[in-house]
């Protein structure tokens, strides 16, 4: 995983070299010590999460690697199929074939949007909203439902904590230009 030095977080939101080990020290930011010198570095990751915490803009050159899409679908060849229009609009594709792997996958790579069906054995798409929107480190990640459930449980999902929810057979247009708004 890549980290950054206090330096490079300090030129990024343009304050003292002082200012982010205060941060550091008082557990507003998450970092570690190398050992044998004791430097500060601080994961992407963490570093991104803080930004948000702060309501402050993302650096570009750190967006690259957020442009991670999980597709959740138990059935591989929608799974696939959605994965050939996240690749067009230029997102960085995992599959997930059921709700634990899930849960695994979004807290293992934090990405920034999940597709996700509803409807799969043991832990279901519900299920799996429900922790995403419980976990504070994913409360950003954006959740498109893709579902042949009924409209009622679309509009469920919605209110559950998704951001949108699609039919299957799902309109690649529209699910393009959904992933397009996502892309910052």
């Amino acid at each position: 995983m890549q980290s950054l030095t206090t330096g490079e977080i300090a030129k990024f939101c343009g304050v003292t070299l002082r200012t982010v080990i205060r941060w550091l020290e008082t557990d507003k930011l998450k970092g570690f010590k190398l050992p044998g010198r004791g430097n500060n570095r601080i994961l992407v990751d963490d570093f991104i999460f803080f930004l948000r915490q702060h309501k402050m803009p993302i650096p570009q050159e750190l967006t690259r690697d957020e442009l991670r899409i999980l597709i959740v679908d138990d059935e591989m060849s929608m799974a696939k199929a959605i994965q050939r229009v996240a690749r067009r609009a230029g997102l960085k594709t995992l599959i997930a074939n059921g709700g634990f792997q899930a849960g695994l996958m979004l807290s293992m790579h934090k990405p920034a949007l999940m597709t996700l069906d509803l409807n799969m054995p043991s832990l279901n798409g519900f299920d799996v909203i429900r922790f995403t929107r419980e976990q504070k480190e994913l409360n950003e990640t954006k959740i498109i439902v893709i579902s042949a459930l009924d409209d009622t449980q679309l509009h469920d999902a919605v209110q559950l904590g998704a951001n949108k929810a699609f039919p299957k057979p799902f309109d690649q247009s529209q699910l393009m230009a959904e992933f397009e708004a996502a892309i910052p």
